[in-house]
């Protein structure tokens, strides 16, 4: 087995016991990341009431989360590039707990605002660094588990948002994100030895080639470099694409279910809860997925899954209809987001990772008000059916660059097999041999 680590002892060698604490440590962020978050969400209404805050007023306030989120990202991509990503992960693991602490303390919109710029930041902050590691840990492992890391996110806030829901009728927002603060610390206090302990996994140059040292094939160096910051962006935009769907339903999918379908409110409020338990289970089984089908199949399925979905959820007749289609959509757009930043990640570092990250998250913000346009416009039935417009160009894209992007990956990702073989027709051919030489891999690894 490769050299894939060191420890901060100077001991190199990760064995399969270092992969699976690293990886267990990961996931606890992830997962942390989800329910601190969803635990805020909850809140706002109650926040709302506190300072008094208008409508429009409140919108101007949570845009903070949004602009010191991708304010972050960017920067964080840099000292992730400089200091590694396992230390910054931890230090987004404090900042965002205390954070969260903040909004229950501000008595006026302009004061929530500026709290939730902070907020924003480390929230940005850890979902850039921690997919950052995630990545290293992905080529480490030599197994395609994103998902399972972004399944714990969904999880988190599944979790995060139900026990909100339960305590919200008992404890005050000052109490209830004090909690979250508390939890928080002590979550990342558990897992932050095992990131600080460890560097990130690297695979040597003597085993699969060094992306970022340039040796292996430096007659295609300016050629690659283009290339990849290109692929970058495409991935960001399948990113895009995917996030606009989970922002959209997340703003608009129960009035939909209330408004033109006149389901009962408990009912519409459901139709997320569908979505999103739809997208973990699709992320449960991503791993799964990729190593049978591949990333450009997973890619391609799933936006033409979600594309289906999609528009039996925004043009159904009734209710159980259009939550069958809020299901489906879940399931189609689980793993395109993981995909997109893993595949960023895996071709320009950090970097890659906040620029998908920041793309992501920008079409995240753009759904609901975009949606609320075109409702205006034509009806929000047919303003739901962008998701289904955008998933079908998410698999467009990924159909498109399949090729494209196996031609210009980083190098420790291509076998002596597949250098040795470049020309062949299908990215999809590729993926499948490689899925066995994976699985191989991985019991060695995992």
């Amino acid at each position: 087995m490769p050299l894939l680590n060191k420890t901060t002892s100077g001991a190199s060698g990760a064995t399969s016991s270092t992969l699976t604490r690293l990886r267990v440590a990961l996931t606890v962020f992830f997962a942390l990341d989800g329910f601190v978050f969803a635990g805020w969400v909850v809140r706002i209404p109650a926040i709302k009431e506190q300072t008094g805050a208008s409508a429009s007023e409140l919108g101007l306030a949570l845009l903070g989360v949004s602009a010191g989120a991708v304010v972050t990202m960017t920067l964080t991509g840099r000292l992730c590039t400089r200091f590694g990503s396992h230390p910054v992960t931890v230090v987004c693991g404090v900042l965002m707990p205390l954070s969260v602490a903040l909004p229950p303390l501000t008595h006026s919109a302009l004061s929530l605002g500026l709290v939730l710029l902070l907020f924003g930041a480390a929230y940005g902050g850890i979902n850039v660094a921690m997919n950052s590691a995630a990545v290293d840990l992905v080529r480490a492992l030599r197994r395609p588990v994103m998902p399972s890391f972004h399944a714990a996110f969904s999880l988190g806030g599944m979790i995060g948002a139900g026990l909100g829901g339960l305590v919200a009728a008992h404890l005050s927002p000052t109490r209830h994100l004090l909690a979250l603060t508390v939890i928080g610390l002590l979550v990342t206090a558990f897992a932050a030895p095992t990131l600080l302990r460890y560097d990130a996994p690297v695979t040597p140059a003597g085993d699969a080639g060094d992306a970022r040292s340039g040796d292996r094939a430096p007659r295609r160096a300016d050629r690659g470099l283009r290339g990849t910051q290109g692929l970058v962006l495409v991935f960001g935009l399948v990113a895009l694409c995917t996030a606009y769907g989970e922002g959209a339903l997340a703003d608009w999918g129960a009035l939909h279910l209330e408004q033109d379908l006149d389901a009962h409110p408990g009912i519409a409020a459901a139709g997320y809860s569908c979505f999103a338990f739809a997208m973990t289970i699709g992320r449960l089984s991503g791993t799964t997925l990729l190593e049978r089908l591949g990333r450009t199949r997973t890619v391609v399925g799933g936006g033409i899954l979600a594309t289906a979905g999609m528009l039996l959820g925004a043009l159904a007749p009734s209710v159980g209809v259009a939550l069958v289609g809020f299901a489906i959509t879940g399931l189609g757009l689980a793993n395109i987001f993981p995909v997109a930043v893993e595949r960023a990640g895996a071709l320009a570092g950090p970097s890659g990772v906040a620029t998908a990250s920041t793309l992501g998250y920008g079409g995240m913000l753009l759904g609901p008000p975009a949606i609320g346009f075109m409702a205006d416009w034509f009806s929000l039935p047919v303003a739901l059916t962008s998701v289904a417009v955008l998933a079908a160009v998410a698999a467009g894209i990924g159909a498109a660059t399949g090729r494209v992007s196996s031609a210009v990956r980083p190098t420790e990702e291509r076998s002596a097999e597949e250098r040795s073989a470049e020309e062949r027709p299908s990215v999809d051919d590729e993926s499948g041999r490689a899925s066995a030489t994976e699985a191989g891999s991985a019991t060695r690894t995992c």
